[in-house]
């Protein structure tokens, strides 16, 4: 039973790969297809994306080593902290009329959320904080303001007296999104995994008979003959074999050809 499942199944395999390859210059066409595609809304219909970063230090003034120290520990248990405030509106609020002012900035307090990420490495004190927009020099406005504001409102809400900017943002002309190599891939990924599937259903959707051992061998049918169709010149003509076989499968065979004129 094993034998035949493994088989049967070897056979399924070498019919769809022979579907495959039947089907490659149509597979191939779906690829360039989906990777044209692909290019079109990457270049056409998504907007270019720009993000500037600036780095803040946040710690406190100390007078001797040991209160530095104390200090230092103190500021890293509160990075989670500064990184909140960060995201609430007390600094985002002010941040966006600001820009509104001068660059003439669309979005609110809740876009910026969403287009803001804040990160920080382990044991250090240093915020970075990336802005993403549509205009690369608001994005660079957009995290230096907030660097600004967060300077000046950080002092009266934790009593903190050192906030420095480490780097400054610029202006990045790179786009960070879309990304061209990244959409285009899947493009023509997905374009090939359609030529690929339309291949396959059209090849299990096919019920013609391709071969009489199908007929003999799979549905146990006797082979009754055989019509061979020879074209030469303007002429057609059918060669017609006839192989009849007794009800009881006996050795008695007979043979007739005949030939036609189509």
């Amino acid at each position: 039973m094993n034998d035949n499942n493994n088989e049967e199944t070897v056979i399924d395999l070498s019919r769809l790969l022979g579907a495959v390859r039947k089907s490659i210059v149509s597979i191939i066409i779906w690829g360039v297809a989906g990777l044209l595609v692909s290019l079109f809304a990457t270049f056409i219909l998504m907007t270019p994306k720009y993000s500037s970063t600036i780095d803040i230090l946040v710690n406190q003034k100390a007078d001797n080593t040991q209160m530095q120290y104390t200090a230092q520990q103190a500021d890293l248990q509160a990075i989670n902290t500064y990184k909140d405030v960060l995201q609430k509106s007390v600094i985002l609020a002010p941040v966006v009329r600001e820009v509104r002012e001068r660059d003439n900035y669309q979005g609110s307090v809740g876009s910026l959320q969403q287009s803001m990420t804040i990160t920080n490495q382990t044991s250090s004190q240093v915020l970075s904080v990336t802005v993403t927009d549509t205009n690369a020099y608001t994005a660079a406005d957009l995290a230096n303001t907030i660097g600004k504001v967060f300077a000046k409102k950080i002092k009266t809400m934790m009593k903190i007296d050192n906030v420095t900017v480490v780097t400054k943002a610029t202006a990045n002309t790179n786009p960070v999104s879309p990304n061209k190599v990244k959409n285009a891939a899947i493009g023509l990924l997905l374009g090939l995994l359609i030529g690929i599937a339309i291949a396959v259903i059209r090849e299990l959707r096919d019920t013609t008979v391709k071969s009489a051992d199908f007929l003999t061998k799979d549905l146990g049918l006797t082979n009754l003959g055989a019509i061979y169709h020879i074209s030469s010149d303007n002429q057609d003509y059918g060669l017609v074999r006839i192989i009849e076989k007794n009800a009881a499968g006996s050795s008695e065979n007979g043979e007739v050809q005949h030939r036609r004129r189509v």
